[in-house]
């Protein structure tokens, strides 16, 4: 199960009413291979949900996950953060043994 935190719950709809999407739209979250540490979060906006997608709904948001993102992304909570070390989204990631630098990208 992927959870997002209040903070980042607030500036996904923010992000939303700044893009005027409809309320249909949900939050995609998926790891893909690439990154200085192998695998690396993707995170968009979908209104479209595929037969094979988890789905949750935490805090008011739809999140969307593929079947194989699912096996990284158990337990991770979307957080944000805009403070003096980086402005973005967070991934929060129990599964990941190391991340890079800039929290892009991790190892399991």
């Amino acid at each position: 199960m992927v959870t997002v935190s209040e903070i980042a719950r607030n500036k996904i709809i923010e992000l939303k009413q700044k893009d005027n999407l409809a309320d249909d739209y949900a939050i995609r979250v998926a790891v893909q291979g690439g990154g200085c540490s192998g695998l690396m979060y993707d995170l968009q906006f979908d209104a479209t949900q595929q037969p094979t997608d988890h789905v949750v709904e935490d805090r008011g948001v739809k999140i969307l996950v593929d079947r194989k993102s699912l096996l990284y992304l158990a337990g991770t909570e979307l957080d944000f953060s805009d403070g003096l070390n980086g402005k973005g989204f967070q991934f929060k990631n129990p599964n990941a043994s190391r991340t890079c630098g800039c929290g892009e990208s991790f190892a399991v």
